[in-house]
């Protein structure tokens, strides 16, 4: 069992090393060569590599400027517990951007979830959505927080 573990780690590390190779290339502003390094472990379900290429699709930066696959790479990292992710995806809900309408109570949610994972700026975007909310609104976006809580942050 440890042995597998150890593979596991092991495997991981090429990952890691290519995502902070990713950010330091964002960093000197050579978002093309970042994009590169990135799309390998984004294509694997790396949910950093994820968030990152919704943030570059979201700016226009080494890709053309695309709102609908922004969010869409938000959401894969945000489907696996990435809390810059999920306030990322609380935002597109929020605005309404890519959408047919806002959706202040996925926004509420997603915020809840990213303010859990432990985003600081997540809960100053909860304070503010909730402004806009309904008390039945807001009912059911707690509800919504505890179903996806249970199995995204299980031991939280």
């Amino acid at each position: 069992m440890k042995r597998i573990a150890l593979a596991l780690a092991l495997l991981a590390l090429p990952a890691a090393a290519d995502i902070e190779e990713a950010r330091d290339l964002m960093e000197a502003n050579r978002f093309e060569e970042a994009y590169d390094a990135l799309w390998p472990a984004a294509r694997s379900g790396n949910a950093d590599a994820e968030e990152l290429i919704g943030v570059m699709y979201a700016l226009g930066l080494g890709v053309e400027r695309d709102e609908m696959r922004a969010f869409d790479w938000y959401l894969r990292s945000a489907m696996k517990g990435h809390p810059g992710a999920q306030s990322g995806v609380g935002w597109y809900y929020e605005v309404g951007t890519g959408m047919p309408a806002p959706d202040l109570v996925r926004a509420y949610m997603w915020y809840a979830l990213s303010a859990i994972g432990g985003d600081p700026d997540a809960a100053i975007s909860q304070e503010e959505v909730v402004k806009k909310m309904t008390p039945e609104q807001i009912a059911q976006a707690h509800a919504m927080v505890d179903d996806y809580k249970v199995w995204m942050y299980p031991f939280r």
